[in-house]
């Protein structure tokens, strides 16, 4: 079901900060891409890094943490 990754893209892009989802040692995705996030191929349970730069960087990653901690 792409529905999930669609609206972390859909969260990401309300941030005018880069965010950035890696899986640990493999892949750094853009978290605004579509088509990147579907390459990462997330598993339930899997832990992922969530990197953000940029001007509201710390709400942006507050913002992404919050929305995977409930989905």
């Amino acid at each position: 079901d792409a529905r999930p990754i669609a609206m972390l893209v859909q969260k990401a892009s309300q941030f005018e900060s880069n965010v950035y989802i890696e899986i640990l040692d493999q892949k750094k995705i853009n978290a605004k891409s579509i088509m990147g996030m579907m390459t990462l191929q997330l598993r339930e349970g899997e832990e992922v890094l969530v990197k953000a730069d940029g001007a509201d960087e710390e709400e942006a990653l507050e913002g992404i943490e919050n929305y995977l901690k409930s989905n």
